[in-house]
């Protein structure tokens, strides 16, 4: 049982969810993030613009993870 990841995803909720997400996050927004009491109110595309990345590229390597969780 995963969530669907968007943009508009809570970061927070992503880490809890989708196994691997951390390193993903991690990998385009630092491990700073991990600390920040932001990342239960904020989004995917928040950090994004936040940390001068593409979103949608957070979101694809993200959704990639959930495909693969999927016992396929």
């Amino acid at each position: 049982m995963s969530i669907e990841v968007t943009k508009d995803s809570i970061i927070g909720n992503v880490i809890k969810e989708v196994p691997g997400a951390e390193k993903v996050i991690e990998k385009y927004f630092g491990n700073g993030c991990f600390t920040c009491p932001g990342i239960n109110m904020e989004t995917i595309a928040f950090g994004a613009t936040m940390h001068n990345m593409d979103a949608e590229k957070v979101v694809n390597e993200i959704r990639k993870l959930t495909e693969n969780g999927n016992g396929s």
